[in-house]
């Protein structure tokens, strides 16, 4: 398996956030993820997670905040309710962000960044022309002669 070294990264951040869980929410997690996670870590990278700070002033991976989203959605949230609603709010925040690049990289919108990078006063054209270039006939005389003795 090819895993990117950020998402190693974020593994270790999933195994230290899952160490500071109570025993009940940890169990709720099935053991083969949890073994992933352990198995594919980055074990040079160290992250410490407090528990008495708020998850979002924590200051990790966006990868780590996706995988804590979908354990809670997956394995810890019980209510019909609440799923829906986390469901319907993470696919809310899809759109908004595929709408983002979208934008960010449309056809349309790389041509205009193009032209605008390029003011109209400074665009030249340059021709250039090929020039066939002939011999006289004395440089051919010369370089038969040439070829001649050479062989």
């Amino acid at each position: 398996m090819n895993i990117s070294i950020n998402t190693r990264q974020a593994y270790s951040e999933i195994i230290c956030f899952l160490n500071i869980l109570s025993e009940k929410k940890k169990n709720e997690i099935p053991k083969k993820l949890i073994q992933l996670f352990e198995e594919e870590k980055d074990i040079e990278y160290v992250k410490v997670i407090d528990s008495k700070t708020p998850i979002k002033d924590q200051h990790l991976k966006e990868e780590t905040l996706a995988i804590i989203a979908i354990l809670n959605l997956e394995y810890w949230c019980k209510d019909e309710n609440e799923k829906q609603r986390l469901k319907n709010i993470y696919s809310k925040n899809e759109e908004e962000y595929q709408k983002i690049l979208n934008e960010k990289y449309s056809i349309d919108n790389i041509f205009k960044k193009e032209e605008k990078e390029l003011p109209k006063e400074e665009i030249t054209s340059t021709e250039v022309a090929i020039v066939e270039y002939k011999e006289n006939i004395i440089t051919r005389i010369i370089n038969k002669i040439k070829r001649f003795f050479k062989q």
